[in-house]
């Protein structure tokens, strides 16, 4: 983001973070290549330390700047960010493989046009902290994520259209056949019930 371009998107999300985390300062990190080049992903992407967990939030799914003419006025951009929850220790920075991971996922909404909603899945056939080709990344036996609307974040209004916060929970294999047989809904409802805001752990055996 420039000094100069306006950017109501990008500022009505920090509104809803301010809202959530008041002062707290994020850790930010920004992306290569930037917007309106083939194969980007995301523009940025925060993380707050939040209760006992990090709170990753993307900048980039929607349109962050002056919409296009023809663009529908609804929706920002695709109509979504996402968020992740990883579980935090005593380290005082965030782990970077969340913020690869989050690139990785808006890269292929961006690739290949996917429209993601409440319910639907990822599988990623590989533990989804990218171990181990990430550098930071602890294995992991979760392999999926599964979306659900953010429990804090929600949906919200922009200058631009909608925003629904998407969060990304990492659920097994075998988490993911009982959303098959019942629905995604369901399991992380039941997750929810000693995790209400579904922080993924990655050293859970789901």
């Amino acid at each position: 983001m420039t000094e100069t371009e306006d950017a109501p998107g990008w500022d009505a999300i920090d509104t809803a973070l301010a809202q959530l985390y008041d002062d707290t300062e994020p850790r930010h990190v920004g992306y290569f290549p930037p917007r309106g080049f083939q194969g980007a992903g995301l523009q940025g992407c925060s993380a707050y330390p939040a209760d006992r967990h990090w709170h990753y939030i993307t900048y980039g799914l929607s349109e962050l700047y002056q919409p296009d003419p023809e663009a529908d006025p609804e929706w920002s951009g695709w109509g979504f960010e996402l968020t992740c929850r990883i579980v935090r220790g005593t380290e005082t920075e965030p782990p970077q493989w969340p913020f690869a991971i989050l690139n990785q996922l808006a890269k292929h909404v961006n690739t290949n046009k996917v429209l993601l909603e409440p319910g639907h899945r990822i599988d990623l056939r590989q533990p989804i902290t990218g171990h181990p080709h990430l550098p930071d990344a602890p294995p992991s036996e979760l392999t999926v994520y599964a979306l659900t609307l953010d429990p804090q974040l929600g949906c919200i209004e922009t200058p631009n259209g909608k925003v629904a916060f998407l969060q990304a929970v990492g659920v097994s294999s075998r988490e993911k056949t009982r959303m098959l047989e019942t629905s995604t809904a369901a399991v992380l409802t039941e997750l929810a019930e000693s995790n209400p805001l579904i922080v993924t752990d990655p050293h859970r055996q789901g």
